[in-house]
């Protein structure tokens, strides 16, 4: 189960941002096929190489690691823009979330 965690939040994210994994290794400095080793289990990478990885994917590792976050970018979007936000407005906002989530 942990062990394909890594490997399956990396392509997650990765897709999100809508890049190739060759040209995520590529941008990382690495061979072209770096990301895909990791990707299909066959690697880890070191702990300096996984902080470049959550830099480049625009996440810390705590939001790397959180599996219940699919999209931390969007999230992190959201909580700024609602830190904007009048108590009244924030109330509303947070009605229509919980609405929303009930219809689930």
């Amino acid at each position: 189960m942990y062990e394909n965690f890594l490997p399956d939040r990396l392509a997650e994210l990765r897709m999100q941002k809508g890049i190739s994994a060759r040209d995520m290794s590529l941008s990382l400095g690495q061979a072209n096929n770096y990301i895909n080793t990791i990707e299909n289990k066959k690697s880890l990478p070191s702990m300096q190489s996984f902080f470049y990885i959550c830099e480049f994917l625009n996440v810390t590792p705590q939001e790397f690691f959180d599996g219940e976050n699919t999209n931390p970018q969007m999230l992190k979007e959201l909580i700024c823009e609602a830190k904007k936000l009048d108590y009244t407005a924030l109330t509303h906002i947070l009605g229509i979330m919980k609405a929303l989530n009930k219809q689930k």
